[in-house]
């Protein structure tokens, strides 16, 4: 086996192990004998390529923060809203029905997204790498790790951002033109929210659970609401509106109905 491949099953087998039992400040938990037997490799051939286990777990780090994707769930997305959007079609023909649509989304996607973060081990390697990286001290190993998180975050916004920019397209709103934002804006604000509800409920499992019977944001009706829910809807509507430029008339009605069915292949086509 040569030294890459040692050097790579190595790394595979210890991030495999952080996402099993989790990531520490430390790293003490991850056993260098451990990750060798479980990676499969010869011990000569590991100690040639890292003769100190510290500049292994340095590697780690790096490669941990090459693969802290948080996860994204646009399968269960698009057809969460299919269903949403199928069970009021009638909506979609006036402009308070619309609204109401687009609440019915933020209620029931903002719940999908923070139970698809909370219950993620990937997602808590993440939040516990970024607290890796304020440990270690100022450095080469230091600076590689924040630009790697650095272009992690960067990815995530910018698919954030692509996501809420096809969903207002679709259903005729847009960014209100006074606040000068941008769609990357926003999707920092909400990735925020979401990112903190998940934290807190982290250490308050009740948070998860909690719900609030009401009809915010000019809702349709009463309606179970999540915190997330509450907080992600809340951001949007303080940033989006109607776009006066769209007319609804059939050739319109068509269109929108034509590109969910189009929700199949995972895309968000405009319209």
């Amino acid at each position: 086996m040569s030294d890459k491949e040692t050097e790579q099953r190595m790394l595979q087998a210890a991030v495999v192990m952080v996402h099993r039992t989790g990531l520490t400040v430390s790293l003490e938990h991850i056993g260098f004998e451990d990750v060798i037997r479980d990676a499969g490799v010869a011990r000569s051939a590991v100690y040639r390529r890292w003769p100190y286990k510290d500049l292994f777990f340095s590697d780690l780090v790096k490669e941990l923060a090459k693969e802290a994707i948080p996860p994204t769930i646009v399968d269960d997305e698009t057809g969460l809203i299919r269903r949403i959007v199928s069970g009021h079609l009638d909506w979609l023909k006036t402009p308070q029905g619309r609204h109401s649509l687009v609440m019915e989304l933020f209620r029931q996607l903002s719940l999908l997204d923070f139970q698809a973060l909370y219950g993620s081990a990937q997602w808590r390697t993440y939040v516990a790498l970024h607290a890796t990286f304020m440990s270690l001290a100022d450095g080469e190993l230091r600076d590689q790790v924040r630009a790697v998180l650095a272009r992690s975050e960067q990815g995530r916004i910018d698919r954030v951002a692509k996501a809420w920019e096809q969903l207002t397209d679709l259903f005729g709103y847009r960014l209100r033109p006074e606040l000068r934002a941008t769609f990357r804006t926003l999707a920092t604000l909400i990735d925020a929210t979401m990112r903190g509800l998940v934290i807190m409920a982290l250490a308050m499992p009740e948070l998860a659970a909690q719900r609030v019977q009401a009809s915010p944001f000019g809702a349709a009706g009463t309606d179970e609401w999540s915190l997330p829910a509450m907080g992600i809807a809340s951001t949007a509507s303080a940033f989006l509106e109607p776009n006066p430029a769209i007319k609804w008339d059939d050739k319109r009605l068509a269109s929108v109905r034509q590109a969910l069915q189009a929700l199949d292949a995972g895309a968000l086509p405009g319209v």
